[in-house]
This record gives structure tokens, C-alpha cells and sequence, in this order.
């Protein structure tokens, strides 16, 4: 089943949806581009065993309220490829009003049970909520690991734990399998989170993180732990647009500890969530595997090309504490 396309169909089969040309061309643009969160709600849909042509309104609402989250983000960031640069904030801001209304709407035209459907709007309402806390406290900035993980709690998990809540759901599946399915989210939401942080880190040209002087967890680690170069991270941070200074910044990052210690806390969220996997009653685990083992590979295949052996084997270890 192409997840994309049908996703596309129901969300225009709405009235706005086809009125409202602005939103329209923005859902055939992203369309295009497949996000990977699209087919979060698939995946847990085919776990518990439910059928596919079902959770198309999961996938659609997690299409929507994913638009609506971006919209508001671009703005309070900043970014230079924000949809507000073309249409102005006010627009930009009436969109993103529509698209999560579109999405909350796409759950109550599905024909899930009733119980299902109050329990899917119930979350998703509830991911909004907390994950405008998190817009809120991220435009503060941070300064704490404690800060870190309190933000990533909030604005980035919770999209995750919804969109795998409302797959199972829609699909047919219990309301305390769906509950479980959600932790399993979360989990996986903290590991994307991390993931990004180091992939933004290592960049080059220097990420937008870097020039807007924004901690990410490496970046973190490296200004807040005491090490030898500290000092000099420091300083680098202050003028990383300077020549080789993005250069020497990374490498500080890999002899401090703080690519280790990224490394560490994506295994650590890696066996907790294969832990609980193996707990919950599925028809078949391999597609929330398989999500896991998407982030977790590359970390073991960056293990290995730097001679560490058997690294597939630190999956099954308890993590060092760093």
C-alpha cells in the first residue's frame, strides 16, 4: 500500500482540504518528499495485526498535526526555509491552526470503534498540548543536561509516542497494548532526538545549531563536562563561521567524550525498548524492530569501522556511565 498516497486522498476528500488552495499545495509538496513519520501508525497498525486500508486516518492525522508542529516551529526558530519567508506569519500561522484541526478531523471520519476514536483524539490532543510546552521552553533556550531531557520529554517524544498510539488504535488493537505501543514511542522519539543531535553536530558547512548557538546534546556535553579543551570548545562556539574552527570543535567533540557518550544513551534507549518489546502482546514485533534497528545500525556500523569488535554485542550489555 502506498501510505503516501492514500494519506494524500483522504486529507483532500475534506472540504478545506480541497478549498483551501494554500493548504492543498503544501499537502502535495510534502507528500512528495515521503516522510518517514507518515508510516509510524502503519507499523504499529501491522504489529497488533490490523489491517492497512484502517489506519490511513492515523497516518493522515500524524501528517497534519507533523505540518501544523513545523509550521509554528519554523517560526519560533527562525529557519531560513520556513513557509512563513513565502506566505508572511499571519498565513503561515491560520495554516498551521488548519492543518491540526484537519488532523484531529481525520480521526473522527475514520470508522474505528468509538472507544478507539475518543482514545486517539484524547492522546493526540494531549501531544499538542505538551509539545507546545516544549516550543515554548526550547524558544528559552537550555543550559543543563536536566534542561535537555526535560525539553526532549516534551516537544519531541510525544509526537512519536502519539503517532504509534494512534496507529494501534485505529488498527484495532487493545486500549492497554495501544498505552504500551505509546512508551515504546517515546522511547524511540528521545533516540531520533539524539540521533539528529549528533548527524546536526558533525555537519558540515556548521549547522544552523551551531550559528544560532543552540545546545544540542554532544555541544552539551562537550560545554558543560569538565575536560581539558573545554575552554577552548568554548571559545570555538563563539566564533565557529571562523576559518577551521568548525573543524577543530568536531574534533573536540570525538576526544571529549561527547560522540561516546551519544553513542551510549542511544544503546541504553535501545535495549529498554527491545526490553519492552518483548513484552507487549503483538500478532508480530518485525515492523517496530525493524523502526528500532533503522537508528540503531548505523551507530554499530560506525563502531565497527572504527575496530571495535563484535559491536552488535554492546546491544545486550548494560551501557558505561559516562
Amino acid at each position: 500500500m502506498d501510505i503516501y498516497t492514500h494519506t494524500l486522498i483522504f486529507l483532500l476528500e475534506s472540504s478545506i482540504g480541497q478549498s483551501w488552495p494554500e493548504m492543498k499545495l503544501i499537502l502535495e509538496r510534502i507528500t512528495e518528499k515521503k516522510p518517514r513519520e507518515w508510516q509510524l501508525p502503519m507499523l504499529s497498525c501491522a504489529a497488533i495485526g490490523g489491517t492497512q486500508a484502517r489506519v490511513i486516518p492515523a497516518s493522515a492525522a500524524i501528517a497534519s498535526l507533523q505540518i501544523s508542529i513545523i509550521l509554528i516551529d519554523d517560526m519560533l526558530d527562525a529557519d531560513p526555509r520556513g513557509e512563513y519567508h513565502h506566505i508572511g506569519k499571519p498565513a503561515t500561522a491560520n495554516l498551521a491552526a488548519g492543518f491540526q484541526a484537519l488532523g484531529l478531523g481525520a480521526i473522527t471520519r475514520s470508522k474505528a470503534p468509538f472507544e478507539n476514536k475518543l482514545a486517539t483524539l484524547h492522546n493526540l490532543n494531549q501531544m499538542l498540548l505538551t509539545t507546545t510546552l516544549g516550543q515554548y521552553l526550547d524558544a528559552q533556550n537550555l543550559n543543563s543536561e536536566e534542561d535537555y531531557w526535560h525539553l526532549v520529554r516534551r516537544k519531541s517524544s510525544p509526537f512519536f509516542g502519539a503517532a504509534l498510539h494512534a496507529g494501534a488504535l485505529m488498527g484495532g488493537g487493545a486500549l492497554y497494548v495501544a498505552a504500551q505501543i505509546k512508551e515504546l514511542g517515546h522511547i524511540y522519539g528521545e533516540m531520533i532526538q539524539i540521533h539528529d543531535d549528533l548527524n546536526d553536530a558533525m555537519a558540515i558547512p556548521a549547522n544552523p545549531d551551531w550559528t544560532l548557538g543552540r545546545f544540542t546534546l554532544p555541544v552539551l556535553f562537550a560545554q558543560t563536562v569538565e575536560h581539558p579543551e573545554k575552554e577552548r570548545f568554548v571559545e570555538l562556539r563563539k566564533s565557529i563561521s571562523a576559518p577551521d574552527a568548525l573543524e577543530e570543535a568536531q574534533n573536540i567533540l570525538i576526544r571529549c567524550g561527547a560522540v561516546s557518550y551519544c553513542i551510549d544513551q542511544l544503546i541504553e534507549r535501545y535495549q529498554r525498548a527491545m526490553d519492552l518489546l518483548s513484552r507487549i502482546s503483538l500478532k508480530t514485533s518485525e515492523p517496530l524492530e525493524r523502526l528500532f534497528d533503522d537508528v540503531i545500525v548505523p551507530v554499530t556500523n560506525l563502531l565497527d569501522a572504527v575496530g571495535v569488535d563484535n559491536p552488535e554485542a554492546l546491544l545486550h550489555v548494560k551501557p558505561l556511565t559516562i
